[in-house]
């Protein structure tokens, strides 16, 4: 019947993969929204470019283990490949990682497909 309805049930290997996502999805978000909010203002008002080094280095190589991990989730929940797609975008983008990461952890938990 689960089948029928479109849900999915996650096996023992999804709640560690959604634990993984969850945090690098946080971070990922925060450290964006640092550059954009405060390295980059800094780098072009007042002249100051170290903070966008650290941050957008720090971002660059964080975003790489963001998108494993939602690879990673993605095969073991069995994503959809748009939503799998949409949610990595959504890593890029300030503010939005913070909302995919809640519906993708609300349908993954419920057992339906992101």
């Amino acid at each position: 019947m689960a089948a029928e309805q479109g849900t999915r049930t996650a096996g023992r290997e999804v709640p560690p993969a959604l634990t993984r996502y969850r945090v690098m999805a946080n971070v990922v978000g925060v450290l964006l929204i640092a550059l954009i909010v405060v390295a980059v203002p800094l780098k072009h008002w007042a002249g100051i470019p170290g903070p966008v080094s650290v941050l957008g280095t720090a971002h660059g190589w964080l975003y790489g283990l963001f998108f494993l991990a939602t690879i990673d989730l993605a095969l073991r929940a069995r994503w959809s490949v748009k939503g799998t797609v949409l949610t990595v975008l959504a890593g890029t983008v300030p503010f939005l990682s913070f909302a995919a990461e809640r519906a993708a952890t609300r349908k993954t938990r419920n057992g339906e497909r992101v």
